[in-house]
């Protein structure tokens, strides 16, 4: 009895005894877990405020951090081709180099590297809510990630041509990968249009794939939505210039049958073309017209 006395005495236990009680309480309200992730209109405007921040960055951190995001592309061309070397099952061969290739995006999703394609996501975002939409320094911009995109992934096919790391059976396999991409070379004026028409549907996955990377609120959500639209676009052969950059990185430093400026004219050009109408329209337009009210709300707090 005197236990229990002391039992029914102690603070702690009272304090244990109300908490129980507040609990039974509120038993009848049920509360509602948190969001795991941002619904599409704070999408929108966390891109129009990427957009804006990567636009007031100083031109030595775009052209650095567009360095980087290219030879991200490199690595992840090269993991891309790693993983699917030796795999007959079609299916199988898609997704491992799907998810190779997923590795360089997350990296530059992630790190906040300045990726060509990307930005014709984010920047258009940005400018179809703002006046004065051709500005001096925003061509400055597209033009220093484009460059700096193709000198950061030629830097990183440099470094792996010269470790001399990988063995003939991936460079047969690139090749195979290099075919396929040029291909459309083949059908002369029509394929060049091909690519371009290809190339919009690339980007407006890879829009999509920024759309869901920044839905997510925490490391994994944001891989495996980076990955889900990569695996679709390296299965469907879609032209994608930042990814070939990758690809013909490698290329032009080995031997292969295709010369350099064949990348550049019969791919890389129209590809990027494609990619900026896939991005800017299909998906940075459509979001903004639809999201136009909340974008412009959380563009004009700043």
């Amino acid at each position: 009895m005197a236990e229990d006395h002391n039992n029914n005495n102690n603070p702690s236990n009272k304090n244990k005894a109300e908490n129980a009680a507040d609990t039974k309480m509120s038993a009848g309200d049920v509360e509602q877990p948190g969001r795991q992730f941002y619904i599409p209109s704070q999408i929108v405007s966390e891109f129009g405020e990427k957009g804006r921040d990567h636009l007031n960055q100083s031109f030595r951190s775009q052209f650095l951090l567009a360095l980087t995001a290219g030879s991200f592309m490199t690595f992840g061309a090269v993991f891309s081709i790693l993983l699917a070397t030796g795999i007959d099952a079609k299916g199988i061969y898609y997704l491992l180099s799907g998810i190779g290739f997923a590795a360089g995006y997350a990296m530059v999703f992630i790190s906040g590297a300045v990726l060509f394609t990307e930005i014709n996501v984010l920047l258009p975002t940005y400018l179809f809510n703002i006046t004065g939409l051709m500005q001096r320094n925003i061509l400055k911009f597209w033009l220093s990630a484009y460059i700096g995109n193709i000198i950061g992934a030629l830097f990183v096919g440099l470094l792996i041509q010269s470790s001399s790391s990988l063995t003939e059976l991936f460079y047969s396999e690139l090749s195979i990968y290099l075919e396929h991409k040029m291909k459309f070379m083949e059908h002369g004026v029509k394929g060049w249009f091909e690519v371009l028409v290809s190339g919009i549907l690339a980007n407006w996955l890879i829009g999509m794939a920024a759309f869901l990377t920044t839905a997510a609120r925490d490391i994994t959500g944001k891989i495996l939505g980076t990955t889900l639209p990569v695996v679709l676009f390296v299965a469907g052969n879609f032209q994608h210039s930042a990814a070939n950059m990758g690809y013909f990185s490698i290329g032009v430093l080995s031997e292969t049958q295709y010369s350099w400026y064949e990348y550049i004219l019969f791919n890389l050009i129209p590809a990027s073309i494609g990619n900026l109408i896939g991005g800017a329209l299909l998906v940075s337009l459509l979001f903004s017209y639809a999201y136009k009210d909340d974008i412009q709300t959380a563009l004009n707090k700043n």
